[in-house]
């Protein structure tokens, strides 16, 4: 057995083949030069709340799923994310007695290189055929103990045959002979050698729903393994921290870069590119042309037979496209034009993958990655003098099975990225190229007039890859710069929307509403972007605690003057960073905050160079405590806060004080305040009454909306009305059971001459037939100034509401909006209403919503509409045609 173990090593450890640019290194070699870095892994549960600490290797989850005496292991991920690397390494550890020595065989298949065999087989004979090195003495005695082998199956989505049990007749019986798709498909469901353990490694494909058992699926390298791997590569770590900057910054965003392998390519080509002294790519399509360039070079081949091999990779590439094939015969490669370059294994190996012997005939022939292929594809439209084939043909015609094709097509576009290639290959045709132009300007400028988020996504990235500032302003103009919701963007949409923002050199509105996991790398590619903004939309969205440094900074060194955070939950932790970046904001709307917030905001708002000046902080529970601390940084000299929301914060009574010794300080700025829906109550009012009347206090508009109320605090507030301090313009006092009494106080004090008051909210204070009375006297007198009015949902019917109809109808009276919603209207009111609308001189807005008013009251209201006014109501559907014939009246 040791020596069948030694001969497994060595026949593993020696290999003939060598490493290729795009195929990428060899698995033994990376193992040989210790330049081993493990993938990361996670359960697809992991995946979804993925933050980046503490996920497992991809070494460290097999072996942990192989010592669970899990019986079958997949490993799940993309072409070239390690998963070959891996078990190479597992079976050589296995082989060196580092590991895994509870199995006493292991049997490792690449199950691409089966596919050819159509022989019949004993699992012994078969077993015997692909491992020469274990003779038949220790096979028998292997299988006779299947609890101690494990079977490695690499590839398995390049194995063609099918592992539907129902296609087969399973085996059962070692000494059953079988065909080896039999006997494959028997080992990998059980039946064979029930006990041992099977390890397989696979890209997602179509097997694996026939397949049970725990899945590991690999993540590859992220940026820390990334960071790991460029230090391994260039043994200068200047060099090796230069080429990953410029890695993460061009390439890092998209997803194939967690892929060992192409990190690989990567590090090789940008260290050709440091050692001739060139420039790193800026784009992919630039990362690939360099590619190109480096493989035509070492073929040496003339500028006719290089035109000639571009043509038929382009053939190849289109044709597997179309057709969806990611191999092909070596027939379909004669007949797309490959027989002068098929005579030399060192010119197909530089582009291609081939499977089997080169002379054969059955050889097959594939792309080392679908991102050559779409890259061959592009660069053989722009090579190809015929003009039979239009851009928009081609684009179509390949639509759906080419992710990158346009992208590329527009890097291509641009004389500085193709140039190189022109160099070796000579010009492309320029009327395909002034065609793609033409269609992407025309594609671009239509997308942009339309509320696709999706699509004017993809022609951002289209004018990313072409890198052209110049080409970005051409096709968004100011006039095309629209408002839409980019929320909930990937890390390469965020790249995309930020270079267009730069290039553009400003950004009006950047709407991110509804982000649902706003993270560190998205908020971080997009601080350009949000610092050249001068209103950032984050509300409904939840944020990393990672993104918020990243939005803090751009805060800090932008011109962005409104932020909107509303039902974003933020609290208190994240807003502590935020803080640090809000000194020249302007408008600030937070959710989920509590007293221990307030701190900080008092600190923002003290600061020698804060701008805030309205700062939303609705549906927060601050409470008293937390309020008061913002009421004395509001008595600052550098404090700038006009606007104040505390729309249900839990405030009561006991910080009112507070607030009324700031109105009264003469140091405050504020303007305006909304305190609905917090239990101020009669003894709060009571207290902000009397600053109501204080001559140094400041505020026009205080809303008191549903916030405990009651007629007894009327008094107090109609002396303040009386009061030739009195400087409020609008008062919201809806919702609160003023009554009747209350509220002919006010309107004593509402008669006043000088009275400033503009807007008064009186909605749903139990207001009565005199009370109407008294406001259809107030706005005839002559002295009110009074231009809104809201007196809905009080039950007064068409007796009181004719106060109101006579009041609008007097000259004195300077009412602009009237709202009267459900007041129990009925039809026989609507002779002295639309008689009164059609008198008034200064009406322009009547709400009469939710009334008894029925389909006969329509042509009346049609005709006056037609005249003048905006009506609102509701009304049945018979009556829809009318009211559409008149554009004034909303329903």
């Amino acid at each position: 057995q040791e020596c069948s173990v030694q001969l497994l090593l060595e026949n593993i450890l020696r290999s003939d083949a060598t490493s290729t640019l795009l195929g990428g290194q060899l698995p033994i070699h990376v193992i040989n030069n210790s330049q081993y870095i493990s993938p990361l892994t996670a359960s697809a549960e992991v995946k979804k709340t993925y933050v980046g600490d503490n996920l497992p290797s991809l070494d460290d989850a097999i072996h942990t799923a192989l010592s669970d005496n899990i019986k079958t292991v997949m490993v799940v991920g993309p072409a070239g994310s390690g998963k070959t690397t891996a078990l190479t390494k597992l079976v050589v550890g296995w082989a060196k007695g580092e590991h895994l020595q509870n199995f006493s065989y292991v049997f490792h298949f690449c199950l691409r290189e089966l596919n050819s065999l159509d022989e019949m087989f004993s699992l012994e004979t078969f077993l015997s055929h692909r491992h020469g090195h274990f003779t038949p003495e220790i096979l028998s005695l292997a299988l006779q103990e299947p609890e101690k082998l494990l079977f490695v199956f690499d590839e398995l989505d390049q194995y063609k045959h099918s592992l539907d049990p129902a296609v087969h007749t399973l085996c059962t019986d070692l000494s059953q002979v079988a065909s080896e798709p039999c006997l494959v498909a028997s080992l990998l469901h059980g039946t064979l050698l029930k006990g041992a353990t099977i390890l397989v490694a696979t890209t997602p494909t179509g097997h694996l729903e026939f397949l049970n058992g725990t899945r590991v699926e690999v993540l590859g390298f992220l940026k820390p393994q990334r960071k790991a791997y460029f230090e391994e590569f260039f043994t200068d770590p200047a060099s090796a921290n230069s080429a990953l900057i410029n890695m993460e910054r061009t390439l890092g965003f998209y997803n194939f870069c967690t892929s060992p392998r192409f990190c690989w390519t990567v590090c090789s080509i940008y260290k050709s590119l440091v050692d001739a002294g060139e420039s790193l790519p800026e784009t992919l399509t630039q990362m690939f042309v360099s590619i190109m360039v480096h493989l035509i070079r070492a073929l040496s081949l003339t500028e006719a037979r290089s035109r000639d091999l571009v043509a038929a990779l382009g053939r190849m590439a289109s044709h597997c496209c179309l057709e969806q094939h990611s191999s092909c015969t070596k027939e379909e490669m004669y007949s797309f034009g490959f027989q002068q370059f098929l005579t030399s294994q060192t010119s197909v190996d530089v582009f291609l993958r081939v499977e089997g012997d080169l002379e054969s005939d059955a050889g097959a022939f594939s792309f080392h990655s679908q991102l050559m292929q779409e890259f061959s594809l592009a660069l053989s439209f722009f090579m190809d003098k015929s003009p039979c084939q239009s851009v928009k043909e081609m684009l179509e015609k390949h639509e759906g099975r080419a992710k990158f094709l346009d992208l590329y097509l527009a890097g291509l576009s641009e004389p500085t990225q193709r140039r190189p290639l022109e160099i070796l290959l000579g010009e492309f045709n320029s009327d395909r190229i002034l065609d793609f132009k033409q269609w992407l300007k025309s594609s671009s400028q239509k997308t942009l007039k339309d509320f696709y988020k999706d699509r004017q996504l993809h022609f951002f990235h289209l004018l990313h890859q072409c890198h052209n500032p110049s080409l970005v302003k051409e096709i968004i103009t100011p006039s095309a710069r629209i408002g839409i919701s980019y929320g909930g963007l990937g890390l390469q949409d965020c790249v995309a929307l930020n270079y267009v923002t730069v290039c553009l050199g400003e950004m009006e509105q950047l709407n991110l509403y509804s982000t649902k996991d706003f993270m560190e790398e998205e908020a971080e590619s997009l601080v350009p972007a949000m610092a050249l903004s001068e209103k950032i939309i984050l509300s409904q969205s939840s944020l990393r605690t990672g993104s918020i440094p990243h939005l803090a900074s751009a805060l800090r060194n932008g011109r962005t003057k409104e932020l909107d955070l509303s039902y974003s939950h933020l609290g208190d932790a994240k807003l502590k960073i935020l803080c640090t970046g809000l000194r020249d904001c302007q408008l600030l709307t937070v959710c989920k905050l509590t007293e221990a917030c307030c701190g900080d905001l008092a600190s923002v708002l003290t600061s020698q160079n804060s701008q805030l000046h309205v700062l939303d902080l609705m549906f927060n529970d601050l409470g008293d405590q937390g309020f008061m601390q913002l009421c004395q940084a509001l008595r600052s000299p550098y404090c700038k806060l006009q606007d104040l929301e505390l729309h249900t914060c839990d405030l009561t009574a006991g910080s009112m004080e507070a607030l009324s010794a700031t109105l009264c300080s003469g140091q405050s700025e504020l303007r305006e305040i909304n305190l609905t829906q917090n239990a101020i109550g009669d003894r709060g009012m009571e207290l902000l009454s009397k600053s109501l009347q204080h001559p140094r206090c400041k505020l026009q508009c205080l809303n008191l909306y549903d916030s405990q109320l009651t007629g007894g605090c009327c008094a107090g507030l109609s002396e303040a009305l009386k009061s030739e301090h009195w400087s409020l313009l609008e008062l919201d006092l809806s919702v609160n059971e003023l009554g009747q009494e209350g509220v002919l106080l006010l309107c004593e004090a509402l008669s006043r001459p000088g009275c400033p008051i503009e807007k008064l909210g009186l909605t749903r204070c139990e207001l009565t037939y005199s009370v109407f009375k008294e406001l259809g006297s107030l706005l005839r007198g002559g002295t009110s100034r009074l231009k809104s009015l809201s007196v809905s949902l009080n039950s007064v019917g068409d007796q009181g509401a004719k106060h109101l109809w006579d009041a609008i109808a007097h000259p004195h009276c300077l009412l602009e909006v009237l709202e009267v919603e459900m007041l129990q209207l009925t039809d026989a009111c609507v002779g002295d209403l639309c008689a009164a609308v059609s008198a008034s001189k200064t009406l322009r807005s009547l709400d009469l919503r939710n009334n008894l008013l029925t389909n006969a009251s329509v042509p009346a209201l049609v005709q006056l509409m037609e005249d003048s006014h905006n009506i609102y109501n509701d009304f049945g559907e018979d009556v829809f045609e009318m009211l559409d014939s008149c554009s004034k009246i909303r329903y």
